[in-house]
């Protein structure tokens, strides 16, 4: 089931995205020869209007499209650029518009979905802005991450747990706990067997924690990240500027997370490929389908922000090239771009394969 909702999320933000490229080029006047659904081999031609064939391919990620003339390879075949129709033909803006769509939508399509999660129901920080607090709706201490080897993570509390009450060997209990309180609570009760009720997947649950010293600033600690939170909803026209505000700051901390790829900042380990998304997608539906949401919305903005690095065979890089092409006033020959396309390509591949083979030797 997990690999079937990836493969569904991963079709929509892909079709999103060549939908994006569609309709810029088209409003252009640039003549699209196909706009298909799925990647070849095709398996059937719905329709043909207005120049383009509309298909239906067998390989159910996503869609394309082929635009005339955005190929170089098309240059060296039948001199595209001479026809009015032909993406080389247009100006360079128009060009730079085309290629930069793909990224527009999927940066739209993120903007929707969390809006629509905020109009039905996201999980939010309780201390997330005073004017939110009054929309949020049961707050509660919620772990939000566990170091690894730690007391807690040794007992089983995992992310995503909710605390509703905690109790010690003299019965002392604590219902529905604060930070504040539950922190208080661990400091004083070092090497002492604390009974956390937890409520997480499969439903409410016993954990025996035992805090040891020095696990947080010279005090006692269990090793969690915890927060209050509860469930967010905003009213129509507030779902929607909240929705754009938090679309803005995830998209900034996907392109800080990519850039500290680039500058030895950000642990190559956290980068995921399809295996490995595969499974935070199945612990996503896990949690309801407002996490799915949201994390939809994240891929979508990883998608959009990825394209647009200048790396041959990314969106990026021939925006790159039109760029260069629109300082220089000239055009780059059309086999250097195959080229550099072509090899960018296979790199592209060969790290997606290594990150692949990482995820699966992790899963055992």
């Amino acid at each position: 089931m997990n690999i079937i909702i990836f493969i569904i999320i991963l079709f929509v933000l892909i079709l999103v995205h060549e939908l994006g490229h569609f309709i810029v080029a088209k409003r252009a006047g640039i003549r699209v020869d196909e706009f298909g659904i799925g990647f070849p081999p095709r398996a059937k031609k719905l329709f043909h209007k207005n120049g383009t064939d509309y298909t239906l391919n067998w390989i159910p990620f996503g869609g394309f499209v082929k635009i005339h003339g955005e190929n170089y390879e098309d240059q060296l075949e039948g001199k595209t650029e001479t026809k009015p129709d032909s993406f080389v033909s247009k100006p360079k803006y128009i060009q730079a518009l085309v290629l930069v769509a793909g990224v527009a939508m999927n940066f739209l399509l993120a903007w929707f979905l969390i809006s629509i999660g905020f109009m039905v129901g996201l999980p939010t920080s309780a201390g997330e802005g005073i004017d939110k607090g009054k929309f949020i709706q049961e707050p509660t201490l919620t772990v939000l991450g566990v170091t690894a080897d730690s007391p807690a993570a040794l007992a089983g509390l995992v992310a995503g747990d909710t605390v509703l009450k905690i109790e010690d060997k003299n019965q002392t209990v604590i219902d529905a706990p604060t930070p504040e309180l539950l922190q208080g609570f661990i400091k004083s009760h070092s090497n002492e067997e604390i009974v956390f009720t937890v409520n997480g997947e499969g439903g409410n649950r016993e954990v025996v924690v035992t805090p040891k010293d020095n696990i947080v600033d010279g005090h006692a600690g269990i090793g969690i990240s915890m927060d209050m939170v509860g469930v967010l909803r905003l009213p129509f026209f507030a779902s929607i500027g909240t929705g754009f505000s938090a679309t803005v700051n995830m998209t900034k901390a996907v392109a800080q997370g990519l850039g500290g790829i680039f500058t030895g900042s950000t642990d190559l380990g956290s980068v995921t490929g399809p295996v490995g998304i595969v499974s935070i997608v199945g612990d996503a539906a896990s949690f309801g389908f407002t996490h799915l949401l949201s994390l939809t919305a994240i891929i979508s903005l990883n998608l959009a922000v990825i394209n647009l690095v200048p790396f041959p065979a990314l969106d990026g890089g021939r925006l790159l090239f039109v760029g260069i092409e629109a300082i220089t006033k000239k055009q780059i020959p059309p086999r250097i771009f195959s080229l550099t396309n072509a090899i960018g390509f296979y790199v592209l591949i060969a790290l997606m394969l290594l990150v692949t083979v990482r995820d699966i030797v992790h899963l055992f």
